[in-house]
């Protein structure tokens, strides 16, 4: 996924308090620093990310999962339809 455009305000929300910390604490940024460092997860995906994000100015919002959001909810019934399915696409730049 590449942009053409750089420099956009981008709000992302999300229910998953780790992947909210990870960016708005700076978690991520100490990862890549340490090189993952104590075999953090999904190495491939964060450093797409922050090579992404370093060209926009993006900020994450933490939404209460399982509440009244309906967003979060349709996101959430996605998610796990994708997750129970036999037909997903493969994932061609997961090195793990």
């Amino acid at each position: 996924m590449h942009s053409k455009k750089e420099g956009l305000s981008i709000k992302i929300y999300s229910d998953s308090q780790y992947v909210v910390n990870s960016i708005e604490k700076g978690w991520l940024k100490t990862w890549i620093a340490t090189d993952f460092k104590g075999g953090k997860k999904n190495k491939d995906l964060w450093t797409r990310y922050s090579e992404l994000a370093a060209k926009h100015h993006i900020r994450f919002h933490w939404v209460k999962g399982h509440a009244s959001n309906p967003h979060n909810n349709r996101c959430d019934e996605l998610a796990t339809m994708a997750a129970d399915s036999n037909d997903l696409i493969e994932d061609s730049g997961y090195d793990g």
